[in-house]
């Protein structure tokens, strides 16, 4: 009877546990290659280990349930150290990081290469990608799960071509009703 009695308490205990949301990140090679099958655009998380908001939006944002189940629904996404020891091959070149020092892994380091390709100057930033790959914009800083949102669906939806000014886009983000819970 005791023994029935700790097993309810260890199902009702972890019944009530609530388990964090996960976005199924992949690499950026996995990305490129998924998309040849089936065309999605791709979110690209570049941060750093030593980044305080990175380590928020990965904590507040990407484990959102409204957020990684949109991720997961209509991008791939890539999780990539902007400042690690990766050799990642994108577009026929590969990148690596030669400035690379193990001894700061969780410090300041270099830059990698594909950072550095991308323009990425801080962190966080996403990289949104279109289906054959090709850059659409990068988006700096820390973002809400609302923030984030808009440019989901800014992206997802191919609405960045309506935009022809930085008022087109200020407008519509005036406009815009998120539906993600914070």
């Amino acid at each position: 009877m005791r023994n029935l009695f700790y097993t309810l308490i260890l199902i009702v205990g972890f019944s009530t546990v609530s388990v964090a949301q996960e976005i199924n990140w992949v690499t950026l090679e996995e990305a490129v290659e998924l998309q040849k099958k089936k065309p999605k655009k791709i979110m690209m998380d570049m941060y750093t280990n030593w980044c305080g908001p990175c380590k928020m939006l990965d904590k507040n944002t990407f484990q959102n349930k409204d957020v990684a189940d949109y991720v997961n629904k209509h991008f791939y996404a890539v999780k990539f150290n902007a400042e690690g020891n990766e050799t990642v091959t994108f577009k026929g070149k590969t990148y690596t990081n030669p400035g690379y020092d193990p001894a700061k892994a969780n410090k300041r380091n270099s830059g990698h290469e594909l950072a550095r390709y991308f323009s990425i100057r801080s962190y966080p930033t996403i990289v949104y990608l279109d289906e054959n790959a090709n850059l659409l914009a990068p988006i700096i800083g820390y973002q809400t799960p609302q923030q984030l949102e808009l440019y989901l669906k800014v992206f997802k939806n191919n609405e960045h071509n309506n935009f022809k000014t930085q008022q087109d886009f200020q407008a519509f983000a005036q406009a815009f009703k998120p539906e993600f819970t914070n």
